[in-house]
């Protein structure tokens, strides 16, 4: 896994995000209508993709797409 792959799959689960429009260090609140469901969506999108459970707590603390990718990747390697 790597992020641009990450990304692509962001990009993919969300109709209204073009492609190209997320960079690793993007603020995902501001790219596009973050709500309770786009959170969930996440979730679901993370656990199917790459079996790891991310938490409301961890998207609360994260602010960049870089930053979920890391959380990612550490449960990963676990």
């Amino acid at each position: 896994m790597n992020i641009q792959e990450f990304i692509t799959h962001i990009e993919n689960e969300f109709d209204d995000l073009k492609p190209g429009i997320l960079e690793p260090d993007s603020k995902f609140r501001d790219v596009f209508e973050w709500n309770s469901i786009n959170a969930l969506i996440l979730i679901a999108m993370v656990k199917t993709e790459y079996d790891v459970a991310l938490t409301a707590d961890d998207l609360i603390k994260s602010k960049t797409v870089k930053d979920i990718y890391s959380i990612i990747e550490s449960r990963i390697q676990q």
